[in-house]
């Protein structure tokens, strides 16, 4: 399937947001996610199903002011 990850076009077999994330090789908790704007909670990931042209984004957290 097709998706747009962080601004770019992907095609991912994922079916979901957990599995998505394992096929892209992210690890962590402490990672974010995004789905079409709205933030998806790690402990729901894989009940966040995905569908043709999705927008994903997937944010580390950063150090710094």
């Amino acid at each position: 399937m097709k998706l747009i990850i962080n601004n770019q076009n992907r095609d991912v077999a994922a079916e979901t947001l957990d599995a998505l994330m394992t096929e892209l090789d992210y690890e962590g908790g402490w990672l974010a996610t995004a789905l079409n704007g709205e933030v998806v909670p790690a402990k729901e990931r894989d009940r966040c199903r995905l569908t043709e042209g999705d927008r994903i984004e997937i944010l580390s957290p950063m150090q710094g002011g």
